[in-house]
């Protein structure tokens, strides 16, 4: 294939036309020369020794490297040193890697399309691996390409399939596209009339129907990648990728009661699909503004297909107005200033609480007992839907603040004693979290996790000290105080310039998530509108291509007459290439 730059500049924008042969375009990776190529496979087997460098994960990084050898083309002979690379050796030639792979012609231009690459190589089997997912980042990381990039090839690669499953529109690019895929239909009902076998011709079963649907994806990735999602099985994959029926998570319901849980149930806080999906949990309810699991998300914008678990509002409604009480009444007062010496000194323990607030106790210890007990439970019902894939084979992101953060604790929890945990969290935060904080207690969650594991905390919360002094004499609790875990994962941030009380975490979300670096609405406005960037070229793409295709229309109207009447003759052949195909078989048999 020709190197010319305005080829493969732009393989995936929407509207580009498609070459002349129909041929599909080839991936980036392999238009990359052999120095480039190494360069590229190096800096993949050296972030994944960087990530993954666990005995544990030998395996899986050898399994990435081989494939990617496979993808690249490359020869079997670079093999050994690419192990070498994903085994520890040569971290320090990462820099070198990254200047010959950005000196390569199809990246000194615009080196942001190499994540176009990147993401197709992680698709190519239908699934998407949260690992994956992660090492992504940390390539664009290395090569200084913005992480708004990587987001935008990953809705640039969306958008291309699902054009193949969106209804025949009236623009001039839709049309341009039918007349494509009849050209590519007559192709493969010739080849379906000519291939009959077992009685049955395979161009009018799956035969004929997976190089249709896999059509589009071969634009994107390229010949090799859409013989894999071209099969029948692989076209299987590709809707496993989004979960029962493409749902999602809204997909599911929990038909009958699990052990004590009564209510579980995910909202969508976004209307959109990704390649990636955030879930996050309320950890109580209180009535008037913050009276629904999905109020204290309004701002989160993680990614652009968002969930809220709803989960036992009854229960969590009665805690909600035990804290309020407790907050808003004389008590609170009177703890505030007790509070001074107990806390400040270090010296809080279930013996120095004041006697005037201990008297109250009951007015919370109930509902935030029983509220304990069900997140628990919640938790790990949490872990079976995510084991189980109902939201599909991407990554997911798990965002909860108090008893909300409980329910992560214990999902992950859950997930680190199966087998086939990896590749499905990338990354978890844990807002006020009344759970243990000790980090022999979190080490687990380093087999679940691909990303980050972030505890966010609040030194001075006495609410939370004074609920959990019961459930912990030592007040070892994640949400007071940072977790010690000597991992690369494990971020704790120190929330207590933002947050005065443990109510703060609902009433100053917006404020906490940005933070802890989790992306929200306002922060998508101040990226510079790169993606509405993007989407201003995609929509003058198609505006281009709708001018330009316009003229058309006629004769393409006669063509699909024609072609009605072609596929018609063509039907009618069916039987008698059947009937020829048995003469001939019992000619030979004979």
């Amino acid at each position: 294939m020709a190197a010319g730059s305005q080829k493969h500049q732009q393989p995936w924008r929407k509207g580009a036309r498609r070459p002349e042969n129909d041929e599909p375009l080839e991936c980036v990776g392999r238009q990359l020369a052999e120095p480039g190529k190494f360069a590229y496979a190096a800096l993949w087997g050296i972030s994944l020794a960087s990530l993954f460098p666990g005995p544990e994960d030998s395996p899986y990084r050898t399994e990435v490297v081989e494939s990617l050898v496979k993808w690249l083309e490359l020869s079997e002979a670079v093999l050994p040193a690419m192990l070498a690379f994903a085994g520890g050796l040569g971290g320090e030639g990462s820099d070198t890697f990254v200047q010959i792979l950005l000196k390569e012609p199809v990246l000194s231009e615009n080196p942001k399309v190499i994540t176009q690459d990147l993401v197709a190589f992680s698709l190519k089997d239908g699934s998407y691996d949260a690992r994956l997912r992660v090492v992504l980042a940390h390539i664009t990381w290395l090569l200084r390409i913005p992480p708004v990039e990587l987001e935008a090839s990953e809705e640039r690669l969306l958008e291309c399939l699902n054009e193949e499953e969106e209804e025949e529109s009236e623009t001039a690019e839709a049309s341009r596209k039918k007349k494509e895929r009849r050209k590519r239909l007559k192709r493969y009902l010739l080849i379906g009339l000519a291939t009959v076998g077992g009685g049955t011709v395979i161009g009018l079963t799956g035969g004929l129907a997976a190089p249709l649907v896999a059509a589009g994806a071969a634009t994107i990735i390229g010949s090799a990648g859409a013989a894999a999602l071209g099969s029948v099985a692989g076209i299987a994959v590709m809707a496993s990728l989004f979960g029962a029926a493409g749902a999602g998570l809204t997909g599911y319901k929990m038909k009958k009661r699990v052990g004590a849980i009564e209510e579980f149930e995910f909202l969508p806080l976004t209307e959109g699909k990704q390649l990636h999906i955030t879930v996050a949990i309320t950890g109580w309810l209180s009535t008037g503004k913050f009276g629904s699991f999905t109020a204290p998300w309004s701002s989160l914008l993680r990614s652009k297909e968002q969930y809220c678990l709803a989960w036992e509002s009854k229960y969590l409604m009665e805690l909600g107005n035990a804290l309020d009480s407790l907050w808003n009444g004389l008590v609170n007062m009177v703890a505030q200033e007790a509070l001074k010496y107990t806390v400040l000194a270090g010296i809080v323990t279930a013996l120095t609480w004041p006697a005037s607030l201990l008297t109250v106790a009951s007015v919370i210890d109930n509902p935030w007992g029983v509220c304990l007990h069900r997140s628990a439970e919640v938790g790990k019902h949490l872990a079976q839907i995510l084991l189980s894939r109902q939201q599909g084979r991407r990554p997911v992101t798990l965002i909860g603040f108090s008893l909300g953060a409980r329910v992560i604790y214990f999902c992950l929890q859950e997930m680190a004693k199966e087998k086939d945990c990896q590749g499905i969290i990338e990354d978890v935060v844990l807002l006020g979290a009344p759970v243990e904080g000790d980090a022999k207690s979190w080490k687990p969650f380093t087999k679940v996790v691909a990303g980050r594991i972030i505890n966010g905390y609040c030194r001075g919360d006495w609410l939370l000290s004074f609920v959990y002094r019961t459930s912990s004499v030592q007040l070892n609790v994640a949400g007071l105080q940072p977790v010690t875990l000597d991992d690369r994962r494990m971020v704790n941030v120190d929330l207590s310039s933002v947050v005065s009380g443990h109510l703060d975490y609902m009433k100053q979300m917006d404020t906490i998530l940005k933070a802890v670096g989790i992306k929200t609405k306002q922060c998508h406005l101040e990226e510079g509108g790169t993606l509405a960037l993007l989407s201003n070229k995609t929509a003058e793409s198609q505006a281009a291509a709708l001018h330009d295709d316009a003229p058309a229309e006629q004769s393409m109207r006669q063509e699909e007459d024609e072609d009605r009447s072609f596929l018609q003759s063509a039907l009618q052949e069916v039987p008698r290439n059947i009937q020829n195909h048995s003469a001939g078989l019992r000619e030979q048999i004979s």
